[in-house]
């Protein structure tokens, strides 16, 4: 038989023997907390860290096709841009210089064969829209650019006349008639060349006759350098009509002009394409003007303009 004080120090050896056990457990976990409460905090941090761009690009308003590739811009980026694309542009401008305030847009407006020779000459510029796939391609034959650009807009042509109407014309075959004062675009102006291109095609139609062409060319009385130009001269009564891109006929040009629509077998429809230059002394800058204009925001801006747009305004 087994003393009574033995088993009381069997017992309590046992039991401190427990307790021994138990404070080497919780001093085990005690260690593992610590790494699983460091990770936490890690991991929270690089979430609102990653989390700051998404919340900048959502508030400035910007597409994520303007912004996703390069993030937001910063310096100045020259364009170098067809005439007709003057108030557009000028609204692209204020937008993305609201969204991006360390940016600067400088644009350089003109007849697209006339902005391509300045900068074969060594103007310098970050951006060339064209109004015709012709001058993007003698960019690129002249090593201005990488590839024939991307179409981010086309447009129509439609005739214009004085508010009067002065030379009393009632229809397209009334351009033929003689003495009237016809105002174009010189020939390697793209709104000039697409002229020519629709006068052929109506002189290829019974309803003109095959001299329809030459007999309005006879009417010439001005070729301008841009279609700016060409609307001005109008607009002021310097000439009986004009052809010009719908885009063109502006509420406040509208004012001092109507106008004579041109049906789709005689129209031409303009593609303009769009390029970073290689001289590009801002590409990243220049890279996010391009996805603008060809995102929702800048594509809506265009239509809103009167220019067809080419890419889904859904975004």
């Amino acid at each position: 038989m087994i003393p009574a004080k033995t088993k009381r120090a069997a017992w309590l050896g046992g039991w401190l023997l427990m307790m021994s056990l138990i404070s080497l457990l919780i001093a085990a976990c005690g260690e593992t907390a610590t790494p699983i409460a460091t990770t936490t905090a890690v991991t929270t941090a690089a979430a609102t860290t990653s989390a700051a761009p998404t919340t900048a690009v959502a508030t400035s308003g910007v597409t994520t096709g303007a912004t996703s590739a390069t993030g937001t811009a910063n310096g100045e980026v020259v364009v170098f841009a067809a005439a007709s694309l003057t108030e557009p542009f000028n609204q692209i401008k204020t937008e993305l210089e609201k969204a991006n305030p360390g940016l600067k847009i400088t644009y350089s407006f003109g007849g697209s064969n006339t902005l391509r020779t300045q900068l074969e000459q060594g103007a310098k510029a970050d951006v060339f829209a064209s109004a015709n796939q012709t001058e993007m391609d003698k960019a690129l034959a002249s090593n201005l650019v990488p590839d024939k650009g991307t179409t981010f807009v086309r447009n129509r042509l439609v005739v214009i006349l004085p508010k009067g109407n002065p030379g009393k014309i009632q229809k397209l075959q009334d351009l033929a008639n003689p003495g009237l004062k016809f105002v174009t675009a010189q020939k390697d102006v793209p709104v000039g060349g697409y002229t020519l291109t629709a006068l052929d095609k109506m002189s290829k139609d019974p309803a003109f006759g095959n001299d329809f062409s030459t007999k309005v060319q006879t009417n010439i009385v001005s070729r301008e350098t841009d279609v700016k130009q060409v609307v001005a001269k109008i607009q002021i009564g310097e000439g009986d009509v004009g052809v010009v891109y719908s885009s063109d006929v502006t509420a406040k040009v509208s004012l001092d002009i109507t106008t004579i629509e041109i049906p789709d077998q005689f129209n031409t429809v303009a593609s303009y394409p769009i390029a970073i230059l290689k001289g590009a002394s801002n590409p990243s800058a220049a890279k996010v003007f391009i996805d603008y204009v060809l995102g929702a925001n800048g594509q809506a801006i265009l239509k809103k303009n009167n220019f067809v747009p080419v890419f889904n305004l859904a975004g």
